[in-house]
């Protein structure tokens, strides 16, 4: 009888199969344990041939890392959790996708928890996760409930607070600001000759902070007479459709709406070409988010970028420097921009 290789034994005694170590993975590889564990854990220690080498092994031998032993003997769980308002919008994708892609680079992975715009399930979240340990938390906003707060306070671990910036910061934030982004459609449109403003959001905290901050800003032009459709989330192309619908039920049809989102924006062009309106002649839209379908809308979409790809970016990179030491209490503005497309 031929002799198995080492990669093929899982191994068999007893009519148990005993798991592969580490050990074993470090003897076939032709390296030390600590090296196994480092291209596992910390693959920027080791060279990237070594780290392919390792990774084939684990591959070939189904080896399963015993996470739990690591993070007791280290005191770190090498999870970082990120906490959105919903997996359903697309809007925070190219955010969270950034974060967990330099995460992953790392040696670090990724728990995602939807808390549907609800600071009191965000607070519920947190307990559930502060209890597995991980190295850090992600936060979208900055709206939190005293037992949110009170909690993360007592845990001591990194926290980032992305999407927003406030002057009450639990430690780190990566955003922009929401009130910026109304003031700035304001000033965009009334110069472009706008007169008659609308706005369909959700009932989201940060939405209806742009709505405010646009309607304050144009009170300033002088255009006080603003109507706001606030619908129940989640934002979906229905949402779009019916408050369009509310919209053109008023005295006066609008010349632009503005929403709260891309995806609400749709279901207005959406509503838009059933009714047989013509954008931006009859009415122009303008969406948040600068989501992948924005710009092939038809018409294509005038949408807020919000740079999300670099927010998601240095995300990671502010907790990577925490971990690494730095305590400094970064903040960093992402910033946006307004981007024009058909539909204005």
């Amino acid at each position: 009888m031929a002799r198995k290789s080492r990669r093929e034994l899982t191994h068999v005694s007893g009519g148990a199969d005993i798991p592969v170590t580490v050990i074993d993975v470090a003897r076939e590889a032709g390296v030390s344990p600590i090296t196994v564990s480092r291209a596992l854990n910390r693959p920027e220690l080791v060279s990237e041939a070594t780290r392919v080498r390792v990774l084939e092994v684990v591959r070939q031998m189904g080896y399963v890392p015993n996470l739990l032993a690591g993070s007791l003997a280290s005191s770190k769980s090498r999870l970082v959790a990120i906490l959105l308002p919903t997996i359903a919008n697309s809007i925070f994708a190219p955010a969270v996708q950034a974060i967990m892609d330099r995460l992953t680079e790392a040696g670090y992975q990724s728990l995602l928890g939807p808390t549907g715009y609800s600071p009191e399930k965000e607070e519920v979240l947190l307990e559930a996760i502060l209890g597995r340990r991980p190295d850090g938390i992600v936060l979208t906003g900055t709206l939190h409930t005293e037992g949110s707060r009170a909690r993360l306070a007592s845990a001591g671990i990194p926290v980032v607070e992305a999407w927003d910036l406030s002057d009450t910061a639990l430690d780190m934030q990566v955003g922009f600001s929401h009130e910026q982004v109304g003031e700035q459609v304001a000033e965009h449109f009334v110069a472009k000759g706008y007169q008659r403003f609308a706005v369909i959001t959700v009932d989201d905290p940060r939405g209806i902070r742009r709505c405010n901050s646009l309607i304050q800003r144009l009170e300033q032009h002088g255009i006080s007479e603003v109507p706001v459709e606030i619908l129940p989330l989640p934002a979906t192309w229905e949402v779009g459709r019916e408050g369009l619908k509310r919209l053109l039920q008023r005295p006066e049809a609008p010349q632009l709406v503005f929403c709260s989102s891309d995806t609400v924006a749709m279901g207005v062009l959406a509503q838009a070409a059933e009714l047989g309106l013509r954008v931006p002649q009859d009415i122009a839209v303008l969406g948040f988010g600068d989501t992948t379908n924005s710009r092939f809308a038809q018409p294509a979409l005038s949408t807020i970028s919000v740079n999300a790809t670099v927010m998601g970016r240095e995300v990671a990179e502010a907790l990577l420097r925490r971990f690494a030491g730095d305590s400094t209490a970064m903040r960093f503005d992402s910033g946006f921009s307004l981007v024009e497309r058909a539909s204005t």
